[in-house]
C-alpha cells in the first residue's frame, strides 16, 4: 500500500536521453506532491548502466578474505587514490545476482566460492545511479581455485589479489585504505557474523 500511495504522488512528465553509450544517461521531468499537498516540479538525471552483484571471499580457517586491487577513474577524477581495494562485482550481464557473483568471482580470483549466501541489496549512490547491487559473502580456500584470475583483458581489467587477515580488512576501513561501499559493507557484515 505504501508503495502505490508513493507512486500517486509522482507524475512523471518528461524524459530525455542525454546520452546511450555504455550506459544511459537521462534528464527526468516530474511534478512531485510533497506531504503538505503542494506540488513541486523537479528535474533529476538518472545514470543507468544496469544491475550488479559482489561477492566477499573468506577462509573461515584462516579468517582471511580476498580482494581485489584495480583502476577506477570516477576516483582519480575526485583526486583521490585510483587503485581500490574491492570485493569482486560486476554487472549481471542478464544472469541472476548469485551466477553474477559466481562467475566474478572466478573471472577476477580464479575462485570457485563455496557456501555462498545472499545478503542483501544496496543502491550505492541513489540520488543518480540506478543501479542495484546484490550483496553476497562465499567460502574460498587452496580447494576452490580454478583459474589465474586478474580479470578481462577485454574489459580493459588489470586486476590484483590480495588476500587479507579480516582484522586487517576491518582497520583498513578505518585509515581510509578501503573506501568503496559494497566492500565495507559485506566485511562490516562478516565482522558481525563472526561475534
Amino acid at each position: 500500500m505504501r508503495k502505490r500511495a508513493m507512486t500517486d504522488r509522482i507524475k512523471l512528465i518528461d524524459t530525455e536521453i542525454l546520452s546511450h553509450d555504455w550506459g544511459r544517461l537521462t534528464r527526468v521531468t516530474l511534478d512531485y506532491r510533497r506531504a503538505d499537498g503542494r506540488v513541486q516540479r523537479l528535474v533529476r538525471e538518472n545514470y543507468d548502466h544496469g544491475n550488479a552483484a559482489a561477492i566477499l571471499l573468506v577462509d573461515p580457517a584462516r579468517s582471511s578474505v580476498l580482494l581485489v586491487r584495480q583502476f577506477r577513474y570516477p576516483v582519480l577524477a575526485n583526486a583521490d587514490p585510483a587503485f581500490l581495494l574491492e570485493a569482486c562485482a560486476g554487472l549481471l550481464d542478464d544472469d541472476n545476482p548469485l551466477t553474477c557473483a559466481s562467475r566474478e568471482a572466478i573471472e577476477e580470483t580464479g575462485h570457485a566460492p563455496r557456501n555462498i549466501r545472499r545478503i542483501c541489496d544496496i543502491y550505492p549512490s541513489p540520488g543518480s545511479l540506478q543501479e542495484k547491487v546484490t550483496l553476497f559473502i562465499g567460502d574460498y580456500n587452496a580447494e576452490t581455485r580454478q583459474a589465474t584470475g586478474g580479470g578481462l583483458f577485454h574489459e580493459g581489467e588489470d586486476i590484483e589479489l590480495v588476500e587479507l587477515p579480516l582484522d586487517n580488512a576491518l582497520a583498513m576501513i578505518g585509515t581510509g585504505e578501503i573506501v568503496d561501499a559494497k566492500t565495507i559493507i559485506l566485511l562490516q557484515h562478516l565482522a558481525l557474523e563472526r561475534r
